[in-house]
């Protein structure tokens, strides 16, 4: 298997996927702290996390698999959301505690 079908196998078995830097209780950037306080203050429940950290290929694909250039990277049912600006964004406007919500109720 390859790093993309590694990919995007973890976003089809995960239904909350957080590409990090570290683990959501080491974060190894504020920006991966940040997103993990966002997904809890929005009620999402089974976070899966991946520490970027740990694989290059992953660090480095990722990015090529959502042509998003940063990390963290949030998908939610197999769809990338963005980064933890856009998460940030989704927050305050309600958008993505009604995502967590919604998922519950699946």
């Amino acid at each position: 298997m390859n790093t993309q079908q590694c990919i995007q196998q973890l976003i089809a078995e995960h239904p909350v996927v957080l590409f990090m830097k570290g683990t959501p209780q080491f974060p190894m950037c504020g920006f991966s702290g940040r997103a993990v306080q966002i997904l809890k203050a929005c009620g999402a429940k089974r976070i899966h996390t991946v520490d970027v950290l740990r694989d290059e290929a992953i660090r480095q694909g990722v990015k090529e698999f959502s042509n998003w250039p940063t990390i963290p990277q949030l998908y939610v049912n197999g769809e990338f959301i963005g980064g933890v600006d856009i998460m940030a964004e989704m927050a305050q406007s309600g958008e993505l505690r009604q995502l967590f919500s919604a998922q519950e109720d699946t």
